[in-house]
């Protein structure tokens, strides 16, 4: 399958020396950039492979073969390129810049005061080689991404192009969305996805370390290992001026611990209202935020009603909560074993 993309280039100049000690030309011309094939080096489905990604693919007869590129006619490898850890840094025959990975599992680093034109990535491995790139300032608004290197790692080309719908152009404020689901049903990890391309991230984590339950260390420290380094993280339960105050992006993980942590501190598990006021907080700057936030919380409804008064308390109250939140939010989504189900 081949893939056209002509990319309109805007008169600009490089803002200092690129590889090579060479100053860019000015970029006048579109450049017209076709994936005669995106996958990885076996393609896509890989042959004798039993996965289920695969299997999809052969079944319904369609096969992605491995990257190849040209650019305004020429193949890539002939383009005018040097090379950078990860990847390569090339020149088009019309003068633009793109950042290329070298392989799969590849992050490209790029050239120091560079802005790419385009840049071709295995966002299968790491999407969150796109935040870095437009944190350090390497992508702008008008910079083209495109995947390469794709394969089973994926579990489809729907499910590809429903990340890339992020990762393309990543979502400016205000706009929020909430994510439901149970307990290791794979939904901190489709929030973290969803952001994994925007340049500045707040992770505000309402789960704190307690010393006495070192299996609630050990998760909340598995949580910090991923998140990528240049992400901002707030360790707090005090959730509502963070939500008024940020702009770019914040993941709220999660509105389920945030309640529990907001019950003990009210003495709430036996009166339910003494929360009432600081759920009426979070409510309110969750709909005036200018921030585009992405918020986990716990689907509660779908279990056993819980044995004790302070269970069902909690229960009732976070149910309401997500409503609450659901009936304030632009998107909501419920997470179950890892697949996602939209939310009318």
């Amino acid at each position: 399958m081949c893939v056209h993309r002509r990319v309109p280039n805007v008169p600009r100049h490089a803002r200092s020396s690129g590889a090579g000690g060479r100053r860019a030309p000015t970029v006048t011309e579109s450049m017209n950039i076709v994936l005669h094939g995106m996958a990885g080096p076996a393609g896509w489905p890989e042959p004798g492979c039993r996965c289920a990604s695969c299997s999809r693919l052969r079944a319904a007869g369609v096969r992605h073969e491995p990257t190849r590129v040209t650019i305004d006619g020429v193949p890539l490898e002939k383009c005018s390129r040097w090379g950078v850890p990860g990847g390569f840094d090339v020149r088009t025959p019309g003068g633009a810049r793109l950042l290329v990975a070298s392989g799969p599992g590849r992050c490209p680093e790029p050239v120091p005061d560079t802005v790419y034109d385009a840049v071709l990535l295995d966002l299968a491995d790491h999407p969150e080689h796109l935040g870095l790139l437009r944190h350090r300032g390497a992508m702008t608004a008008a910079t083209e991404v495109h995947a390469v290197y794709v394969d089973h790692r994926t579990s489809s080309p729907g499910e590809l192009e429903r990340r890339l719908g992020w990762w393309r152009r990543p979502r400016s404020g205000p706009h929020r969305t909430l994510l439901l689901g149970g307990a290791r049903s794979g939904k901190s990890a489709e929030a973290e996805l969803r952001l994994a391309a925007d340049p500045s991230v707040t992770y505000l984590a309402t789960g704190v370390l307690r010393d006495d339950d070192p299996e609630w260390t050990a998760r909340i420290e598995a949580h910090r290992e991923r998140r990528p380094s240049w992400w901002r993280t707030v360790e707090t339960t005090d959730v509502a001026p963070v939500l008024r105050t940020a702009s770019g992006a914040v993941l709220l993980d999660g509105i389920g611990t945030w309640l529990a942590a907001t019950m003990d501190a009210c003495g709430a598990w036996d009166d339910v209202e003494a929360v009432r006021p600081r759920i009426e907080e979070l409510v309110e700057a969750w709909r005036g935020s200018g921030a585009r936030v992405v918020a986990v919380s716990d689907e509660v409804g779908l279990s056993l009603v819980p044995t004790s008064s302070g269970g069902r308390a909690f229960r009732d109250a976070l149910g309401r909560l997500n409503q609450r939140l659901a009936a304030e939010s632009e998107e909501s989504a419920l997470v179950v074993a890892g697949r996602v189900v939209d939310l009318p």
